[in-house]
């Protein structure tokens, strides 16, 4: 079966072709929207969906926590066409998805051909390993924990120009030299078929090259 992975360098909304594509993979599917429970969170979920419905999408929900139950979120997504992971906090996503039985439900949703979409602390979370820069925790320093597992050997630096995270971007390199390692603008999208960069769309996208970091998209 077809892996689909999306990871979008800040918040919504889908970068537009993305967007179409992503509402193709979901079969017009109910889209489990997963976000960090925090004051106002419905405010801003027209961000994410408005775009999809442009395309089809009709059935969305949402999914918040910790206040929704695991049980109730594992549910969703094994019923789901498409998940998608909020931006936010990234040390609470983390906490609350990445090495749980939710994140595992995630993955073999991955699996099955369900396409899932990240977007920046939800980018963060999705590959084998989250690794957290030093400007998005509270500690302020390079964190590394568990992700949820749906690529391997490969790791993102989301807000990259915006934050310049080129100091950040190195920092994962020198840790694991033999992975791809992505910085990827705000307004930008990757998308990754079965495992490995297919398209990108939006501003800027990097990655390291030989201990060099290269702009690798054209926009």
């Amino acid at each position: 079966m077809a892996r689909h992975f999306y990871a979008f360098g800040s918040g919504p909304p889908f970068t537009t072709e993305m967007a179409q594509q992503y509402v193709e993979q979901t079969k017009r599917g109910m889209i489990a929207i997963l976000l960090v429970d925090r004051e106002g969170w419905l405010d801003y979920m027209p961000d994410y969906t408005d775009k999809l419905k442009q395309y089809g999408a009709e059935r969305f929900r949402y999914l918040p926590l910790p206040s929704t139950t695991e049980e109730q979120v594992i549910k969703t997504i094994k019923d789901s066409g498409g998940v998608i992971i909020c931006g936010g906090d990234t040390s609470r996503y983390a906490e609350y998805i990445a090495d749980t039985t939710i994140g595992a439900a995630i993955k073999e949703a991955y699996v099955r051909g369900v396409p899932v979409a990240g977007f920046s602390a939800g980018a963060l979370i999705s590959p084998q390993n989250c690794i957290i820069s030093s400007k998005d925790n509270k500690e302020q320093r390079y964190v590394e924990r568990n992700g949820i597992g749906l690529l391997f050997n490969t790791y993102f630096a989301v807000h990259f120009s915006e934050w310049n995270e080129k100091p950040h971007l190195q920092a994962i390199f020198a840790k694991h030299p033999t992975a791809n390692v992505y910085g990827i603008d705000e307004k930008t999208g990757v998308y990754f078929h079965n495992g490995i960069l297919e398209r990108m769309e939006g501003v800027g996208v990097y990655q390291m090259q030989d201990g060099i970091c290269r702009k690798i998209n054209n926009a």
